[in-house]
């Protein structure tokens, strides 16, 4: 009898198998629609990324940002970092030529008048050019993660940037960051069935 158990839990298929865990990220995503975004660590400047990633957040009409943690479906975590640092460039090139020729011819006896001959020859040619250049540059990067009430992790992602055409870095970082996790919860709502 035990045998016969055996033989067709092997043949259905365990019924204790635990689902894979990118599927069961994906159907508690899925399940996610309000969201608390927490302070991100970084100093300052990922206040500045938080604040802009809630505007991008709720910009998306897909997610109800909310100040209350308790509240929540799930929180988003992480951290952040906005730099503005300067690239220094230097280059020098130059063409340099150098020639000298000179010879000469002398001679002296006694009761003979002395001779002597010189000649003597130089060309030289130069160009040097040096330039030094100095970029003011910014970059943003974040790196989140959007954890349930459960504890575990749903959704991660990092993003950076040096400034989009019409954003700042802090800005562009914020809005990859929302657009990919709406991307990735649009497609985990069409692959979780509806009960």
């Amino acid at each position: 009898m035990a045998a016969l158990f055996f033989a067709l839990m092997l043949l259905a298929g365990h019924p204790f198998e635990e689902k894979p865990a990118e599927d069961e990220s994906s159907g508690k995503l899925a399940k996610v629609h309000r969201i608390y975004v927490d302070i991100l660590t970084g100093g300052d400047s990922a206040l500045q990324i938080r604040d802009l990633l809630m505007t991008s957040l709720q910009r998306s009409k897909i997610f109800v940002i909310t100040e209350d943690e308790d509240k929540a479906d799930a929180t988003l975590k992480g951290s952040g970092s906005d730099e503005i640092f300067t690239d220094s460039f230097q280059s020098s090139e130059g063409i340099n030529a150098h020639s000298q020729l000179s010879g000469g011819t002398s001679g002296s006896t006694r009761n003979v008048s002395s001779s002597a001959s010189s000649r003597s020859g130089s060309l030289s040619i130069g160009e040097n050019e040096s330039r030094h250049t100095l970029e003011r540059k910014h970059e943003a990067m974040a790196t989140v993660r959007l954890v349930g009430k459960d504890g575990d992790v749903i959704w991660s992602a990092t993003a950076e940037s040096l400034g989009g055409k019409f954003l700042g870095a802090s800005a562009d970082v914020a809005d990859k960051i929302a657009k990919r996790l709406t991307i990735d919860y649009t497609a985990a709502k069409k692959e979780t069935p509806k009960p």
